[in-house]
């Protein structure tokens, strides 16, 4: 005798088989007591969630003999023969290789029929999402008016692509994905039943594997115990037969990153593939890890949403304590993206190498979460007493500025030769006016930004060297006061004409006293230099400003 596949050999004869789908079931079977079938039945939902299966216990149950409590006995000739697949009262259909008009022609024909024996004729119409427009529209008049001994009954996967004329004239039921602790409950009883060892852990994995499918369940059940057949299912054979990775390398994998270990995080990665595991599913599940981290810090009751052992959920909370929300959800941007771009990808491999690269480090990206995790990496260094580099000049390609008050910096110290920088003359506030765009844009973000949308003025009458940056955008009002900002730009100006400037930052809509009358530009300047500005009749700006 050949083998019968797990999904096959243990599917639901009657309602009460039936796990994870009580709502549906509940219903149908009161609608059977109390003798008010409908004549059109959806069924909507994922696969492997009992939709062909309750609608082929349905069909026993409208034509059993002697039903029990809504469901079929399961010991009449009509229930053996629907059973078997060889009564002519249940026609299942697949839409999907019948999706045209003549196929539905034909059972518009056929419903002309009474049923032979039993009392119904039910017709199961699988995937219907598939039929053409026109097969649409030649079951429309059958479904609405069907003779009184005729139900049909539809499935599909993608309710939205089914027409709103066919799912008014039908009783719609959603299928809800099993929980993890139904699917896990349902296999322990089958593997009783098959006489087969298995670890508690091993028949979680598979359940949550399943992603909610009852179906995909037994599916990998039935491989993993095949592969290790007569032996005891652990929980690492389970992820050697799905090829999937332990939360252990994930955990290994964060710290690499959060360290900036690039060699690290991509030798833990040559390990993986070594072992023969598949990229995409390490990605959809190390985002589910970064997931259940963020769930760590902000909820209240993670331990109702993770589906985790204590020893992982300890572990969880100790790896949510060394990186915060921003950082977690610029990991999860990337492997999402990274997911998306997997699926049509050859080189597999080498995106997911770029992938691991750019989580450590933030500073290839000037997005405002890698900015926040270019300030989370300075912050540790800062605490481990590392001195920092202020900014990545050589990037730009100008000499990094020396760091204050450390040995060996000072550039008096190492050449007693060199001499400080001059003050600016006007013609110098002219060349820095020219290249403005060249001294903002090596400014860093999000300084840098409201830097080139910055006008740079100053008054040429007096000679004084003076330079005027005014932000047109208030949110720049945080820089005003800020000595580390001032600073930086003073020494991007030093460093690109070799001379010093007086600055001054101001705002375009600056207003004096806070709530008082509006100061404009001119009238700082005018303020500065102690004299009055004319105006030409022919220019709204001042002559003298440029």
């Amino acid at each position: 005798m050949s083998y019968t596949a797990l999904y096959r050999k243990f599917r639901p004869d009657t309602f009460a088989d039936v796990k994870g789908q009580d709502h549906i079931v509940t219903t149908l079977k009161n609608q059977m007591k109390a003798d008010r079938l409908g004549h059109a039945y959806l069924f909507c939902g994922t696969r492997g969630t009992g939709k062909t299966t309750i609608a082929k216990i349905l069909a026993k149950a409208v034509n059993c003999e002697h039903p029990v409590d809504g469901s079929p006995c399961n010991e009449c000739a009509s229930c053996k023969a629907i059973q078997a697949g060889i009564s002519t009262n249940v026609i299942e259909i697949d839409a999907a290789s019948n999706n045209g008009v003549d196929n539905i022609r034909e059972i518009r024909d056929e419903v002309a029929y009474r049923p032979t024996q039993g009392r119904y004729k039910v017709y199961i119409i699988d995937e219907v999402h598939m039929l053409s427009t026109g097969a649409f529209n030649a079951l429309l008049k059958t479904l609405e008016e069907p003779p009184s001994y005729v139900i049909f009954i539809l499935a599909t996967t993608e309710a939205n692509r089914i027409p709103v004329t066919i799912l008014s004239r039908c009783q719609r039921y959603d299928f809800k994905r099993i929980t993890v602790d139904t699917i896990a409950d349902r296999l322990k009883e089958l593997m009783e039943a098959e006489h087969v060892e298995a670890e508690e852990k091993a028949i979680r994995y598979i359940a949550k594997a399943a992603d909610g499918a009852m179906r995909d369940a037994l599916s990998l059940l039935d491989q993993c115990i095949s592969f290790y057949l007569g032996e005891t299912l652990t929980y690492e054979k389970v992820l050697e037969v799905l090829g999937t990775v332990d939360t252990e390398i994930f955990s290994r994998m964060l710290r690499c990153i959060l360290g900036g270990d690039v060699s690290g995080s991509i030798h833990t990665l040559e390990q993986l593939i070594l072992q023969g595991k598949e990229l995409g599913q390490f990605v959809a599940d190390f985002t589910w890890y970064l997931r259940n981290l963020l769930l760590v810090r902000n909820s209240g009751e993670e331990e109702e949403v993770l589906d985790v052992s204590e020893e992982q959920y300890r572990l969880l909370q100790e790896e949510s304590r060394m990186v915060d929300d921003e950082t977690l959800m610029r990991y999860i941007r990337i492997l999402s993206e990274l997911s998306s771009q997997l699926r049509y990808a050859v080189q597999k491999r080498v995106l997911v190498e770029v992938a691991l690269v750019k989580l450590c480090r933030p500073q290839m990206e000037t997005n405002l979460d890698s900015v926040l995790d270019r300030l989370r990496v300075l912050e540790e260094k800062m605490e481990q007493g590392i001195p920092v580099q202020a900014a990545p000049a050589a990037a730009y390609g100008r000499t990094p500025a020396p760091a204050a008050g450390v040995p060996g910096t000072d550039p008096v110290q190492e050449n007693p030769a060199a001499q400080p920088a001059g003050k600016a003359a006007p013609e110098d506030l002219q060349k820095i006016r020219a290249q403005w765009k060249m001294i903002a844009g090596q400014a860093q973000e999000p300084f840098r930004h409201f830097l080139l949308n910055a006008v740079p003025k100053y008054n040429r009458e007096t000679g004084e060297a003076r330079l005027f940056v005014e932000f047109q955008d208030n949110l720049a009002a945080m820089y005003l006061e800020r000595p580390d900002a001032r600073q930086e730009l003073l020494q991007i100006i030093e460093q690109t004409i070799g001379k010093t400037v007086d600055l001054e930052m101001i705002l375009a809509d600056q207003k004096k006293n806070s709530a008082l009358s509006e100061i404009s530009v001119d009238s700082l300047l005018q303020e500065a230099v102690h004299m009055p500005i004319d105006y030409d009749d022919d220019d709204e700006e001042p002559e003298e400003f440029e």
